[in-house]
């Protein structure tokens, strides 16, 4: 009876022990995610009852939140430089960045929840170390309600997409303008993550996967890092989510919105965004894209097994993955990193494509009758296996050589600033100096009519120049033999996809600043074509060319008065100077220190 009595205790105990535990995402039947405050009390919790959990702030929201990002090290270390003398890598975990996709926060809650409190998966902490950020978007976050998300079944109430700066931060890992990525950014070149993963939910079509995923593998990332999630990791995530009960597939868009029969695209994720962030800065990233249609239960569940099959590729592959971490690093720094043309803007061929099979479901197209457009109605009681073209070959539409090193002029601090918050090595000239470099001048260029991240983008055309420019005393030389030579090239490089120029950080060189009178360019217009029979017959051919120009006198009469001495020869001039020559930087080393 005793005996008894001590087994039904225990299983009392331990029920009410499992109920104290279950995340309020369980406790509401898997329908609801809970708000800020109450995330980060479980957080808390479980940092309080376990040694080997911590939490760090990385800063504070526009509003005013903190930030917090939990720790878990299986010896409870809480510093990158006592872990990775450990031997273990680091794996960044992140949820929320779009908050009313938090999917993410609670799997990775529950997966804490089963690591801390019930040591279920503790072999997973063997090689590796977490870092999870359960909210990245607070403010967002906290904008929550039930009509957030539109096209999407589930939670009962969610966050909202941007931050309170109406901002998608998942547009800004490489401009750096919002203060929630300044701070990720300083946390993540303390720690550099050998592996990063990053979870949403989708939009799109209707189909049968209940989570796709994307891996940078398209030309942005490092060879041997690209092959190893090719041949090792892709292969066995499939593998091991298949053996879930979850079949899986790459993250894609249709070649027409909405309608799998067209055929899928894919292709380089921008440094804008995470993982193709991850990839310039030589570490591998995995993007989590969960089904919007699919219910909380299931896309929380598929995306708890895609983590948990993630960790446990990478404690067996710790080793293998250091090492390919360290090689693309000392890669990227070497001076054979710009011996070869580099791939500035990459581009998916609309020709090379691989026939694959794609789970959908049978649907059909009517025009509507309310808006004249293509309707599409899925039946998703009537699943079906497509037989469609994959184009997913990619192909560098611009290349460049890399210089040795780029220099920015003192009135370009902004520049400087941001690149410093992305790790990059600065030095800073004590005095001025004149350097022949090469550069760019802007042809071609077009304005968007409509702001994008609060920011006037631009897409233009350059051409190559070369030219004698004296820098100030505190312009900036940005040697390219370091690891973040991918970076700095995506920054820099005007046509690099999300570059700074193409962002609008150099709008200003676009400005036409003297303008001439008509009355004055008339007659002078005529004595320069009576003087100047090669200047004639380029007029004649713009004339032919350009109608509207034709028909314009101001454009005609601007045109001349940028042929005359008087015309601005920095208008359209990239500001940024590019140096080849090593016998220049040397000398530009002798005037020059580090940047604070």
């Amino acid at each position: 009876m005793k005996k008894l009595t001590i087994v039904f205790f225990i299983l009392i105990t331990t029920l009410l022990n499992a109920q104290e535990w279950k995340t309020d995402y369980e406790l509401s039947g898997f329908l609801k995610t809970p708000k800020y405050d109450e995330t980060l009390a479980f957080c808390y919790r479980l940092s309080e009852a376990s040694p080997i959990a911590t939490i760090q702030n990385l800063g504070i929201s526009p509003q005013g939140r903190e930030i917090p990002m939990m720790i878990i090290d299986r010896d409870g270390l809480s510093d990158p430089a006592a872990i990775r003398a450990k031997g273990r890598i680091v794996v960044l975990i992140q949820a929320c960045i779009h908050p009313g996709e938090p999917d993410g926060k609670d799997a990775m809650l529950v997966f804490l929840r089963d690591l801390l409190i019930d040591k279920k998966n503790k072999n997973l902490l063997d090689n590796t170390s977490l870092l999870f950020i359960p909210i990245l978007n607070v403010d967002g976050h906290e904008r929550f309600g039930p009509y957030n998300r539109i096209n999407q079944n589930g939670p009962e109430e969610m966050g909202w997409r941007t931050n309170a700066l109406n901002l998608n931060l998942n547009r800004d890992y490489l401009k750096a303008e919002t203060p929630e990525i300044q701070q990720w950014l300083k946390m993540f070149n303390k720690w550099l993550p050998d592996f990063f993963i990053d979870i949403h939910t989708t939009d799109g079509a209707d189909y049968q996967y209940a989570l796709t995923y994307d891996l940078e593998v398209y030309g942005t990332l490092d060879s041997g890092l690209t092959r190893w999630l090719n041949n090792i990791y892709e292969p066995r995530i499939k593998a091991g989510m298949k053996e879930s009960g979850f079949l899986i597939f790459p993250y894609v868009q249709f070649r027409k919105w909405h309608d799998p029969r067209s055929g899928m695209r894919t292709g380089a994720a921008p440094p804008m965004i995470s993982q193709g962030y991850a990839a310039v800065q030589n570490r591998p990233g995995l993007l989590i894209e969960t089904h919007m249609l699919k219910d909380y239960k299931t896309r929380v569940e598929s995306t708890l097994k895609m983590l948990e099959q993630t960790l446990s590729i990478l404690n067996h592959q710790a080793g293998t993955l250091k090492t390919l971490i360290s090689m693309a690093d000392i890669s990227t720094a070497s001076p054979g990193f710009r011996t070869e043309k580099f791939p500035v803007l990459l581009k998916t061929s609309q020709k090379d494509s691989t026939m694959v099979k794609f789970e959908g479901f049978e649907y059909s197209v009517v025009k509507s009758d309310l808006t004249g457009g293509d309707w599409f109605i899925y039946d998703n009681t009537k699943p079906v296996t497509f037989t469609v073209p994959f184009f997913n070959k990619t192909f560098p539409e611009v290349e460049t050589l890399l210089p040795a090193a780029y220099i920015i002029p003192a009135e370009w601090s902004l520049i400087a600033d941001r690149l410093k918050l992305h790790g990059v090595k600065i030095d800073q000239l004590t005095e001025s100096t004149n350097a022949t470099v090469k550069s760019y001048r802007f042809r071609d260029f077009e304005f968007r009519k409509e702001p994008n991240e609060g920011r006037q983008m631009v897409n233009t055309k350059c051409e190559d120049i070369e030219e004698a420019r004296n820098f100030a005393k505190g312009s900036f030389i940005i040697t390219m033999n370091q690891r973040t030579a991918r970076v700095i090239a995506a920054a820099l490089e005007p046509m690099a996809a999300g570059s700074f120029v193409e962002w609008g950080f150099f709008n200003p060189v676009f400005e036409q600043k003297e303008y001439s009178e008509t009355y004055v360019m008339e007659p002078m217009a005529r004595q320069m074509l009576a003087n100047n029979a090669d200047l004639k017959k380029e007029f004649e051919e713009k004339l032919n060319s350009d109608k509207e120009f034709a028909k314009d006198q101001w454009k005609i009469l601007n045109w001349f008065y940028s042929k005359t001495p008087y015309w601005d020869n920095r208008y359209a001039i990239y500001p940024i100077g590019k140096i080849y020559d090593n016998q220049t930087i040397e000398n530009l080393r002798k005037i020059s220190a580090p940047l604070n």
